[in-house]
């Protein structure tokens, strides 16, 4: 009895070896039940990655990538390498993290991860966004990909939430950096720069905080303006007119505080200088009230404990950013101080919208019949009757050449017109006899060497004598005989005899 309770039991213990160690692997991809090689590095660089060792995840992925690379763990490898990056975290890593999520979305792009792909990018830079006085690269950088999200992946629910929010969030801080910026020309008194950066907030960002404080500080601009409009000597027309359009100015700016913003705290200023600078004061519309109202209760104020930890930080303070409403995704025409000091100065003037350089000219055409067209010129139509004659603003004749003006002996046409002209007696001629066509015997050859005359050298037949050409032609031939009986064998005699040498 006890044989068989052990056999059965080591019958069981044998089968559970056996089933453990045929265990099935669970692939999340794809449900294939054996241990590929492909799914065993990407295992292998899973766990890794859960252990903080993102240098060997990394080249556990890359070899993945390089062996196999047809598996269908591609696209999950190449997302996994850039999100050990983005784990690693440091300005370089995120800096690489962002390249390689790049290029996911460019061999990739309609996978659902894409957008996921394209969301880590912009929270990239939104960790390293800082404050609104420090650079702003990031901050740029992070709306601008925000944006990439909204317009590129609209189906993606979930990601375009979380981007809206995440861009409300940016343009607060690049909004609050515009507004200090604007209050920081209006108290230097710098008007129209104040104004193109205030003017350019107030469109750019409407769901900004402060946005009643940019636009009362817009409006204090324009009065501003007129003060000193008023202290410079200018005619009393053009002064007026820069007053009443500066004046307008304002009052648009004050009736938008009251229009797009009436429970915010800037209101009853707002009515108050309306009343002073003599102009209507605008009611609200409901839609108006509320649509404000979910603006104001959807932000959060910041406790005193964040407050007093933000000065020790480069995080800015995103808690004041609306937490509803719509971001903007396409930036309007940015104002520019040149074209506030060209709108005050055509405003002075009284020209409107100035003058357009690029205006168009229209002429316009009779309705009169056209002439008659005139025929053609033909080459074969026999001259007119002026056809002589020398139009008025036709070139001089050309001056008359001197007569002793040597002429170049240039072949003429037997069948030329010549004019019947008188020949001049000093024209030099050249000098050809009439051989009734017979051809002229060439030149004597003066270099040639006759028959039966010896070459000399130049120099000798130049200035030789008789008696000098005698002595050197026996010196020459003395001299080749030496030469003739040098070259000659000759008999060797005594040692060199034996000597072959």
């Amino acid at each position: 009895m006890l044989r068989r309770i052990a056999v059965f039991i080591l019958l069981a213990t044998l089968a559970f070896t056996v089933a453990c160690t045929n265990k099935k692997v669970n692939n999340p991809l794809a449900n294939v039940g054996s241990k590929q090689p492909d799914k065993v590095l990407f295992d292998r660089a899973m766990d890794a990655m859960k252990h903080n060792r993102f240098d060997v995840a990394r080249i556990t992925l890359q070899t993945l990538i390089n062996t196999y690379p047809d598996s269908e763990y591609i696209a999950r490898a190449k997302l996994a390498v850039a999100d050990s990056w983005y784990a690693e975290g440091g300005s370089t890593s995120l800096a690489q993290a962002e390249a390689e999520y790049k290029d996911f979305e460019t061999f990739f792009p309609n996978m659902p991860e894409a957008a996921e792909a394209q969301v880590k990018i912009a929270n990239i830079h939104y960790q390293q966004m800082e404050k609104p006085d420090r650079d702003f690269t990031h901050a740029m950088r992070a709306e601008e990909e925000y944006r990439q999200v909204i317009l590129q992946y609209p189906d993606n629910k979930k990601m375009v939430a979380e981007a809206k929010q995440r861009l409300l969030e940016v343009q607060e801080v690049i909004a609050e950096r515009e507004y200090r910026v604007g209050r920081f020309y209006y108290l230097r008194e710098s008007y129209p720069a104040a104004i193109a950066r205030l003017q350019s907030l107030a469109n750019k960002y409407p769901l900004y905080s402060k946005a009643d404080e940019a636009l009362f500080l817009l409006g204090q601009s324009y009065e501003g303006e007129i003060t000193m409009v008023r202290a410079k000597k200018f005619a009393e027309v053009s002064k007026a007119r820069m007053i009443q359009d500066l004046t307008k100015s304002a009052a648009e700016a004050y009736s938008r505080i009251l229009t797009r913003y009436p429970l915010m705290d800037r209101v009853d200023d707002a009515k108050a200088r309306l009343q002073a600078l003599h102009q209507p004061v605008p009611r609200p519309t409901k839609q108006a009230i509320a649509l404000n109202k979910r603006e104001e209760e959807s932000r959060r104020e910041t406790p005193m404990y964040k407050q007093v930890i933000r000065n020790f930080s480069k995080r800015p303070d995103t808690e004041q950013a609306a937490k509803g409403g719509d971001p903007t995704l396409v930036d309007p025409p940015m104002t520019s101080a040149t074209e506030v000091v060209q709108q005050a100065t055509r405003a002075m003037m009284g020209t409107g919208g100035g003058a357009d350089k690029n205006a168009v000219a229209i002429e316009t055409v009779g309705n009169g019949a056209p002439p008659p067209s005139q025929p053609a010129p033909r080459s074969d139509a026999p001259p007119s009757d002026n056809a002589g004659a020398q139009p008025e603003n036709s070139a001089a004749p050309p001056a008359e050449q001197p007569a002793n003006e040597l002429k170049p002996n240039v072949a003429t046409d037997s069948n030329e017109l010549k004019p019947n002209t008188p020949s001049d007696s000093n024209e030099l001629k050249p000098n050809v006899s009439d051989n009734s066509g017979q051809t002229l015997p060439p030149p004597q050859q003066v270099n040639e060497i006759q028959p039966g005359q010896a070459s000399q050298p130049a120099d000798a037949q130049a200035g030789a004598k008789p008696g000098d050409s005698a002595s050197s032609s026996s010196t020459q031939q003395k001299d080749d005989d030496e030469t003739i009986s040098s070259s000659k064998k000759k008999k060797k005699k005594g040692l060199k005899k034996i000597v072959p040498f």
